[in-house]
């Protein structure tokens, strides 16, 4: 596989985007623009990964295994040398291989990840929906009451609160968990057994 189109383009961040996730994201460093705008123009996603953690400052960035695919949903150019982005995060995949470009960016060859099989709210973990439906409504309230027009809702519609995955997921990107732990959730195949290790915070933490 040497045929450029085999190579996914990679931006390493300090965050998971799950599938169905939404990411706002601010491009100003030139490499990452030319990314970008690349990707615009043949209408392709890029990966992006979680940085290994405890990595020296000056040493090249080190992704995870796996990652999200993520897809261009809005773009601006406020100014000069700065895109302001909105992603939308597809399937996961596994990275098989990876290079490194001379501006430093990094390509990966990958293998997508099955999907979770669509798997419906069972009654035991219907207070996960219903909650979850509570919340997205209370920050989107204060978001609209602190930013205004200017506000940008962090969940894509529709909703999908009859989803387990979906549900599992937008959990999974809002609890004030560590990232190494939300990768690792990431990770977990099967939407269920995500579900049932949300459903346990929850009670352990008294939100449910």
């Amino acid at each position: 596989m040497s045929s450029n189109a085999d190579w996914l383009p990679l931006f390493p961040l300090k965050t998971v985007l799950f599938p169905g996730g939404v990411l706002p994201l601010k491009v100003f460093e030139a490499r990452y623009i030319d990314m970008v705008s690349e990707c615009l123009k043949k209408g392709t996603p890029f990966g992006v990964t979680l940085i290994k953690a405890n990595q020296e400052t000056d040493a090249p960035l080190l992704p995870e295994a796996i990652g999200s695919l993520a897809f261009i949903s809005h773009w601006e150019m406020p100014s000069p040398g700065i895109l302001t982005l909105r992603m939308l995060g597809g399937e996961r995949f596994r990275i098989l291989e990876t290079r490194t470009l001379p501006d430093q960016r990094m390509e990966a060859r990958i293998a997508m990840i099955a999907p979770d099989d669509p798997v419906a709210i069972s009654d035991v973990h219907v207070a996960c929906a219903t909650t979850l439906k509570l919340v997205i409504e209370d920050l989107e309230t204060k978001g609209q009451a602190e930013h205004g027009q200017a506000f940008v809702t962090p969940f894509s519609r529709p909703l999908d609160l009859q989803s387990a995955g979906w549900v599992a997921n937008r959990w999974c990107e809002i609890l004030p968990i560590p990232l190494k732990a939300r990768q690792k959730l990431m990770e977990l195949s099967g939407a269920q057994n995500r579900l049932a290790i949300v459903h346990q915070y929850l009670q352990q933490h008294q939100i449910l």
